[in-house]
């Protein structure tokens, strides 16, 4: 009984080991592939996958632990090259709690199915935030923030939006031609100056289209001023994607958030079981060098299946 169950572990380490190695080489070919760029966003996982072979390898037989401790040490390699980038990338420059002209930005994909308006709005409100960027904003969300604070609102014809504490300045919208980015902008007054705000939304990174969102984004930045710029979005893409990466080389704009998971809060986007730990950092901030990073944190579940993200600014 204890030699058949010994080989039923091998056997399920040897399975596990294989299936995570071959994710995460495979994801290597995210490079030049779309669809195995898929396996990218993942690849933190085959790691961990990885880490559980190669521990559970050493309790086996000394003569069976050698192919699933080899299947599992290539795992965590080749998703160690996919990871390690993001926590050596240059995030920008930070500045002191005490620095002077401070903003504060929430970034929130608030799910259209989500009918917890009041806790988002109680949310929000306790936050003080000068700009508030939402995805999949539902109509009764926008009317309740309006009805609740006196906030301005910018696009709020479709379900991107941006609710900020002062008037805008203005919307200079460019035209980009072939319409593949869905995003809205404003520019807002602050003590160190006017400053740009766009809030986009991408498709999941299961085929062409994200690739082409990514350069409608560069030519969008492009085009407006940029030293002061701040992007916000679900960008459903992971750092660890080669899509992401392209992306951003094309951007004169830094990301301020380093693999901070914000997907998903729940297991189903309407469902009621809420995930354990978010696994996916796929809402993210982009700014200027007219920018200092003060704060980056995570916010708490308000029944969307994506978390929010607090950032807080500071000028140079």
């Amino acid at each position: 009984m204890r030699a058949r169950l010994a080989r039923i572990i091998v056997i399920l380490l040897q399975a596990a080991g294989a299936l995570a190695a071959l994710a995460a080489v495979a994801a290597q070919g995210g490079r030049f592939s779309a669809a195995l760029d898929v396996l990218a966003q993942f690849a933190p996982l085959y790691g961990c996958i990885g880490l559980g072979v190669v521990g559970g390898a050493a309790f086996v037989n000394r003569k069976k632990r050698l192919a699933p401790a080899i299947a599992g040490l290539v795992a965590i390699a080749a998703s160690a090259t996919l990871v390690i980038p993001e926590f050596t990338r240059d995030a920008g420059p930070t500045a002191p709690a005490a620095a002077p002209g401070k903003i504060r930005i929430v970034q929130f994909n608030a799910l259209r199915l989500n009918d917890q308006i009041g806790p988002i709005v109680d949310w929000l409100v306790a936050q003080r935030p000068d700009i508030v960027t939402i995805q999949e904003a539902r109509h009764d969300l926008r009317d309740a923030i309006l009805e609740r604070t006196g906030w301005q609102v910018a696009g709020a014809a479709g379900d991107l939006m941006i609710f900020s504490a002062r008037p805008r300045i203005t919307m200079n919208r460019p035209d980009l031609a072939g319409g593949a980015l869905h995003w809205v902008n404003a520019t807002y007054p602050s003590a160190s100056g006017p400053y740009e705000v766009v809030t986009v939304h991408l498709d999941w990174p299961l085929g062409p289209a994200q690739r082409r969102q990514w350069t409608s984004l560069a030519t969008l930045v492009s085009r407006l001023p940029r030293e002061r710029m701040i992007v916000t979005g679900d960008f459903n893409a992971t750092p660890w994607g080669f899509t992401m990466r392209e992306g951003e080389r094309a951007m004169p704009l830094t990301r301020r958030d380093r693999a901070l998971p914000t997907f998903p809060a729940r297991w189903k986007a309407d469902g009621p079981i809420r995930s354990p730990v978010p696994l996916l950092p796929i809402d993210h901030v982009y700014a200027g060098p007219g920018w200092r990073t003060v704060s980056i944190e995570r916010g708490p579940a308000l029944g969307s299946d994506h978390y929010p993200v607090v950032i807080t600014l500071a000028p140079r």
